[in-house]
């Protein structure tokens, strides 16, 4: 049986084109599109088979990205979100997550990438480009010093700033510490989760409980 998805985009050529791709993968149906968040929710209230993964794009009229995000969370919990959109700015992509997006995904991704994205959120409820396939499961730190993988009481303070809406100078500026030492820092926990940028710095750290949103 194939896995429903919706759509929210205000485009209606991608809209209507990415549904025709989404249908052609094995694993997948689309049962919803909407042009903005409130047409979703008249939608949601009407449709008779809801979606298990809802794709959304940021920037849309009436009822944009992170407002549509936030309240499907708070009403239909069980919906894996995912963000789909041109707009790869921290604000964006920080916005999301914490209204409760599983992925941030940009709309020029191959379709074979996107396919294999959802697969992985339909499995694990997730999908982290950056962090390849480290298991966000296991708790890969543990409280032992001499561990080169530990992280510091101050990294974990960074990390809390960084999944806020703030440039790396302001947090240098909330920590006060020198900038220098907050590139420090994120050049270290890059290493420490294995990833190369601030979104996928965002997502692993969600997923092994080290910040709260």
């Amino acid at each position: 049986m194939k896995i429903p998805v919706g759509i929210v985009d205000d485009h209606q050529l991608f809209l209507k084109s990415l549904g025709l791709m989404l249908s052609g993968f094995d694993n997948y149906t689309v049962t919803i599109e909407a042009l903005n968040g409130k047409e979703l929710q008249l939608k949601m209230e009407t449709t008779e088979i809801l979606p298990q993964i809802l794709l959304l794009d940021v920037n849309m009229p009436v009822m944009n990205g992170i407002e549509t995000a936030s309240w499907v969370h708070a009403n239909y919990p069980d919906i894996k979100l995912v963000a789909l959109s041109m707009n790869d700015t921290d604000k964006a992509i920080i916005g999301m997550i914490r209204a409760g997006c599983c992925a941030y995904l940009l709309k020029d991704i191959h379709p074979i990438e996107l396919e294999k994205a959802l697969n992985e959120i339909n499995v694990k409820g997730y999908y982290n480009e950056d962090a390849g396939n480290i298991n966000f499961r296991r708790m890969f730190m543990n409280e032992d010093k001499n561990d080169p993988r530990y992280i510091t009481d101050k990294e974990k303070q960074f990390l809390q700033f960084a999944c806020m809406e703030l440039s790396y100078k302001q947090i240098a500026d909330e920590m006060s510490v020198a900038e220098r030492t907050i590139d420090n820092y994120r050049d270290s926990l890059f290493t420490k989760l294995g990833v190369h940028s601030r979104i996928g710095l965002i997502l692993e750290a969600l997923r092994r409980d080290l910040v709260k949103l």
